[in-house]
């Protein structure tokens, strides 16, 4: 259509004439006819809308004469734009071009359910070895018997029992840091019940091994001091003896035989899994310690009061190194060591040990989340490309809608919100992938996962920055064009 004029034209809708400027180009020059008005659509002009009324014209000798200042003195400023007609128009370009939105949207799909589902795995191995601390018992140092010299030859850690009942008396008296600390003995033996029998490990306890260990009873009471003064033939069972010994059948009441020595079983111990190691630690029976020394495991000829371990319990809040040195101190002053001799005991702090690996299993959610988040970044490079040709395709659109009225910032908004609507709609498609690509790892892999709500919150909230950050260039590019070089573009 060969232009020759532009004129200011005024918009009426359901019988209202709306003031603003709607600038407006025509080939037959007459100032008070009534034209019928453009409807724009991707930079192309469509079918007519409603009758508009010229107010004000201005004939032009060539198309070349009129500049974005023209327009603007003429028609003024226009209406604002508002974030609602920005969305819209934005959902409206992106749904010309599916294919091309879907696969820009691709890289940010992948990126964040890469992102949750890898985080998923990370944080499962973390939730993994937090149960095992709190199996093992919160804030626990084992003391065990440490190795002997016989004739010049050093034997072997435990080789002889060097630590003893009073020394675990000593270290809850003595110790201000110390909660609890509980001796113990250990030895392996046959269990029968009925016409069924188990080997399983035996195990001498006093009171305070439940509260050292944060091992609570499901059914039943626990080892009282009566039955250690006393030496009663009481046994409490872990979940695993139980269950190879009754099954389904409720254990407390029951008689059972430990080395022919008949026992009632008085309680049922909770569910603690697997140690770090991989040991099944419901697969056990606890009795009363004296009873352990004089009716099932034996008595140590050299002491009869050595026991194979002590737990001890530090109070929260407690630092850990600190009480080790003074359980340290206070067993090298019992045992009459000298400063040149070594320890005659072990001390292990486990839950340091296993805090080291939730350290390194953190590490490793990190690296994974870092490795997933290079998908998003191409992702958001992927945008960037996209958005610049789609700058370049609709240049003349562009042109138009700066011609009538819009601003700088309103052409701005509308190509960021197309970038930033890429990358939530992608998000989106994103989170509900990585969640199910989570259960399917839990599901097929059987490796624990954990996705927590704050995991798809930040990868959500990433994948708008992607948007905003990598869209802000072609928008900013956009919105600089100059109306007049955009109206004659090709």
């Amino acid at each position: 259509m060969r232009k020759v004029g532009v004129a200011c034209l005024q918009r009426i809708e359901a019988n209202d004439l709306k003031p603003g400027a709607l600038p407006i180009w025509f080939d037959q020059w007459d100032p008070e006819i009534e034209v019928i008005g453009i409807h724009i659509v991707d930079g192309r002009i469509r079918v007519p809308i409603p009758v508009v009324r010229v107010s004000l014209a201005i004939q032009l000798r060539r198309v070349e004469d009129a500049d974005s200042k023209t327009i603007v003195d003429l028609c003024g400023r226009g209406r604002g734009m508002s974030i609602w007609q920005s969305v819209r128009i934005a959902g409206r370009a992106l749904r010309v071009n599916k294919l091309r939105s879907a696969l820009t949207m691709l890289g940010i799909i992948i990126g964040v359910s890469a992102v949750i589902a890898m985080v998923g795995v990370g944080s499962g191995a973390q939730a993994r070895v937090a149960e095992q601390i709190q199996s093992l018992g919160s804030n626990l140092i084992i003391v065990l018997s440490g190795s002997t010299n016989s004739a010049g030859v050093r034997l072997g850690m435990g080789s002889q029992l060097t630590i003893s009942e009073d020394d675990a008396t000593a270290i809850a008296r003595e110790v201000s840091s110390v909660q609890a600390a509980a001796g113990s003995v250990r030895g392996n033996a046959q269990v029968v019940y009925g016409n069924l029998n188990w080997a399983t490990q035996i195990q001498g306890v006093t009171p305070s091994y439940f509260e050292a260990r944060d091992w609570p009873v499901d059914e039943g009471r626990p080892v009282l001091q009566e039955d250690v003064d006393g030496a009663t033939k009481v046994a409490l069972l872990g979940q695993t003896t139980a269950l190879n010994l009754f099954g389904e059948s409720d254990a407390v009441g029951q008689i059972i035989r430990i080395k022919k020595v008949p026992f009632t079983v008085v309680g049922l111990l909770s569910r603690k899994g697997q140690n770090s190691w991989g040991q099944d630690q419901d697969d056990l029976i606890l009795v009363p310690l004296s009873t352990a020394k004089k009716k099932v495991l034996g008595v140590s000829q050299a002491n009869a009061r050595a026991v194979n371990s002590i737990s001890v319990k530090v109070r929260p809040g407690e630092d850990m190194a600190e009480a080790e040195d003074q359980i340290r101190a206070l067993l090298r002053q019992r045992h009459r060591l000298q400063p040149f001799q070594d320890d005659d005991f072990w001390l292990r702090n486990l839950s340091e040990i296993l805090q080291t690996q939730e350290e390194s299993s953190r590490v490793m959610t990190y690296l994974l989340a870092a490795i997933a988040s290079v998908s998003l970044l191409v992702g958001g490079i992927g945008i960037m490309n996209i958005m610049l040709v789609s700058v370049t395709e609709r240049t003349r659109e562009i042109g138009l809608r700066m011609a009538v009225g819009a601003r700088r910032r309103h052409i701005l908004l509308q190509f960021l919100i197309e970038a930033v609507t890429l990358s939530l709609i992608g998000g989106i498609i994103g989170i509900a992938l990585g969640l199910g690509g989570s259960r399917a790892i839990s599901y097929f892999a059987e490796w624990r996962t954990l996705v927590a709500p704050e995991s798809i919150v930040i990868a959500f909230g990433f994948a708008a920055g992607i948007g905003i950050f990598f869209g802000f260039y072609p928008a900013r590019k956009a919105s600089r064009l100059d109306p007049i070089e955009a109206l004659r573009y090709e």
